[in-house]
């Protein structure tokens, strides 16, 4: 008898021991996370002020230096070695998904950091210091001008981009003597943009646009101090450091870049290619092989039902000449002012808005705007874009349409409908805000930013144009079909590129002869892919995903499918890796997600 007491008494210390522990790890866990963002806020602070933290906005990370980057080699190993430490058994759903998708943060941000990237510091492209120096100083950026201190930190940002062009100069040459270089047609670009960044007068520089724009609260005084602040940090510190890289990059870069167009044709490209891979697919197991059978697949497919919406359409002719019909023919660009472009996305977003219910049974509180970019802006710009909103500051969540000029633009080759649908409401506007808004979650996931997730989502958005009201007009069907292909072409041409498959010219060919598309802008896309490895493969390896997985629980589940649920499921915890989506989905279909 006393021995069963022993083993009862044993038994109940045993559950209440395991308790305390799980507590304790979930304890643990969630001061990981908050460690781990603020420490992020830190090491990205003009992410932190994007995303609405303002502890770092006078800060300007010097991130290609020596010094930043085993900070945060040190920081991530201790971040990893602090999570293996907790154990994963008995976590809530929720926060096994943050801590499997905080692992793989960490596991990509070290292999990351060992590829030496800071060799490449920029190009024209992809998102960096130089190009959003002049978004942040712009005064209708995420950089606030609201008060004096707002004005002071942007000073002190000013004066730190003198430290961060030299390291840039300091790491381009390094990369030079390892024979880690741009392509030079890259090269080519980058000069004149940042000529213009470099701009002297005051009247055409955006650097001195916050002395134009003063809050009415501001004193003569004030306005004075400020003034002659900026008088002195703008063209010592800011216009001189883009004159230099232009100096630089002319006489003793340019003759050593690249007359090649690959990673592959660098010391360790292939492995830096793969890495990209990884990341912006979030897969560990997709090869560049697999990857280019998929769009070569997918091509086929999509060419397929073009050719079934030029016979729908009555078109007589080739695939091809039906492109240039649709690039050419006027009724395509009916357009005569901005006001009329603009017009036209609203008119499509009350066609969507009385079928987002039915589909998704959500919505976000952040508002939502559509808005013409800026005139400064519009000749760099491409096509339509989103920027995020913040709840917390009243900032709206904004469709960004760039209108050079009205007349150029074509309504099926951009696609009206399906652009809507994927920048703005329901792609990027639904998933970006929800997730934002999303409390209970840890910071750094309502901040998260993951491509394969992200743009599969904005792209999957796009396949559900008929259920939202949309793609009633077939040349719209077309507009959709068009954008659809450009993803599945970017597969062949990302990968192309990269392992030597194709040639620049090659993959311009390429897209050509696939898609209704201009030389101009085959070319500008191929230099995008050139400049930013991999990112293009995010969007159709994340849109197959998600249909693979809902075409499973709709076999699955049958009559008990709902669009809203799959949906709500899906956006429930944001960006997360795809394998990671899938596990979680796989339980939430069986009834097992808590």
């Amino acid at each position: 008898m006393k021995k069963c007491l022993l083993i009862i008494v044993l038994w109940f210390s045993l559950i209440l021991y395991s308790g305390k522990g799980m507590a304790q790890d979930v304890k643990s866990l969630h001061r990981l996370f908050e460690k781990y963002y603020e420490k992020e806020c830190y090491f990205n602070p003009l992410q932190a002020t994007a995303d609405g933290v303002h502890t770092y906005d006078d800060l300007l990370q010097n991130d290609g230096s020596s010094d930043f980057l085993v900070a945060k080699k040190n920081f991530y190993q201790s971040c990893l070695q602090e999570l293996r430490k907790v154990n994963k058994l008995g976590l809530t759903e929720a926060n096994r998904i943050s801590y499997d998708i905080l692992e793989y943060t960490l596991k990509m941000e070290l292999e990351g950091l060992s590829m030496h990237f800071e060799y490449l510091p920029f190009n024209q492209f992809t998102a960096s210091v130089p190009t959003d120096l002049a978004l942040f100083g712009s005064g209708n950026g995420p950089q606030p001008f609201l008060t004096m201190e707002d004005y002071i930190n942007w000073s002190k940002r000013m004066i730190s981009f003198k430290a961060w062009a030299d390291t840039a100069i300091a790491n381009f040459e390094k990369g030079k003597k390892m024979g880690v270089v741009l392509p030079r047609s890259l090269v080519v670009q980058m000069i004149p943009q940042l000529t213009a960044l470099a701009e002297r007068d005051t009247s055409q520089s955006v650097f001195y646009k916050p002395l134009q724009q003063f809050p009415v609260n501001f004193s003569p005084e004030q306005k004075k101090k400020i003034s002659a602040l900026y008088n002195d940090i703008v063209p010592n510190y800011v216009l001189d450091s883009y004159a230099k890289l232009v100096d630089y990059l002319q006489r003793d870069y340019m003759p050593f870049a690249s007359t090649q167009s690959g990673l592959n044709r660098l010391p360790g490209g292939d492995k830096m290619y793969q890495y990209y891979i990884k990341s912006y697919t979030t897969s560990s197991t997709l090869t560049s092989e697999q990857i280019y059978q998929i769009g070569l697949k997918e091509v086929e497919r999509i060419t397929h039902d073009m050719e079934q919406n030029m016979f729908l359409n009555g078109f007589k002719g080739s695939l091809k000449d039906y492109f240039k019909f649709l690039r050419m023919d006027q009724r395509f660009r009916p357009f005569k002012t901005p006001e009329q472009v603009l017009d036209a996305y609203q008119k499509i977003y009350s066609k969507i808005q009385p079928h987002l219910n039915r589909m998704f049974g959500i919505e976000p509180k952040t508002n939502f705007v559509i808005k013409r970019v800026d005139p400064y802006q519009e000749a760099s710009q491409g096509g339509p874009y989103y920027i995020k909103g913040n709840l917390k500051e009243k900032r709206p969540g904004t469709f960004f349409v760039p209108i050079p000029d009205p007349t150029k633009i074509n309504t099926v080759f951009y696609g009206l409908e399906c652009t809507f649908i994927h920048e703005a409401i329901p792609g990027h506007h639904y998933q970006i805000a929800l997730q934002q808004e999303r409390n209970d979650l840890p910071a750094f996931q309502r901040q998260n930013a993951l491509y394969a997730y992200m743009e599969g989502w904005a792209l999957y958005c796009e396949s559900l144009g008929e259920q939202l009201g949309c793609y009633t007009d077939p040349y719209q069907k077309m507009g959709a079909l068009n954008n659809e292909i450009h993803r599945a072409i970017r597969l062949v041409v990302d990968v192309g590129i990269h392992t030597g498959r194709l040639s620049k010219e090659q993959a311009i060919e390429y897209m050509m002869e696939h898609e209704s598309i201009t030389e101009n802008i085959a070319r500008a896309e191929v230099e995008r892919y050139m400049a930013w490895p991999g990112q293009a493969l995010s969007y159709k390896i994340g849109e197959l995903k998600i249909k693979e997985l809902r075409k499973r629980y709709q076999t699955l589940q049958g009559k008990r499918f709902s669009f809203p649920a799959f949906h709500q499921a899906v956006l429930k915890y944001g960006c997360m890796p795809l394998d990671v989506l899938e596990n979680y989905l796989n339980n939430w279909n069986t009834g097992d997600s808590l």
